[in-house]
């Protein structure tokens, strides 16, 4: 398995980091992620950061859950074990509500689940990012960007000198 390589950069502010970011999204960097100890308004539309695709992903479990279960039941109640019960019709379908509904809710909740793991890219062991003492305080009072070295626009000497351009400190070649 090859070696991933991250160029990373620290900044001290959001501030900072929303530019960095605009800054490399606008030179056509695409694998690059911000790290930062809390959420910074701003920073994906920076990022450029497409809309997500899980709402999608949720909806179409809903819809199967939903035409699944009616359906089970309508052909459970008309083909299968046509029955009167209590007087009414085969297809009741004020009946078949409640396990529509669950069902519907189930592989909603499935699909929004094994959607956003898939769409993370998770489960995911191990990242460069971790492993560094050079990122310890990620998760307290400083802000990081990390450029992927398989980015089709990366190139160690232009990408430093990008991160420097825009107040990038400590710039680091990570490797895991």
């Amino acid at each position: 398995m090859a070696k991933e390589r991250l160029l990373v950069a620290e900044f001290d502010t959001p501030a900072e980091i929303v530019a960095a970011a605009k800054a490399l999204a606008d030179a056509g960097y695409r694998r690059f992620d911000a790290h930062t100890p809390f959420p910074v308004h701003g920073l994906d539309k920076a990022m450029r950061i497409p809309h997500s695709k899980l709402g999608w992903i949720v909806l179409a479990h809903g819809l199967v859950g939903a035409i699944g279960g009616f359906a089970l039941q309508t052909w459970s109640s008309t083909v299968a074990y046509p029955m009167v019960i209590g007087g009414k019709p085969y297809f009741s379908f004020q009946a078949f509500v409640p396990v529509t509904f669950a069902l519907t809710i189930l592989l909603s909740a499935f699909g929004a689940v094994f959607g956003m793991l898939f769409l993370n890219g998770l489960p995911r062991w191990n990242h460069p990012m971790l492993n560094s003492r050079h990122t310890a305080r990620m998760t307290d009072d400083k802000f990081y960007i990390s450029v992927e070295a398989r980015d089709p626009q990366f190139d160690e000497t232009r990408t430093r000198e990008l991160l420097e351009r825009v107040g990038g400190k400590r710039i680091a070649i990570l490797e895991a």
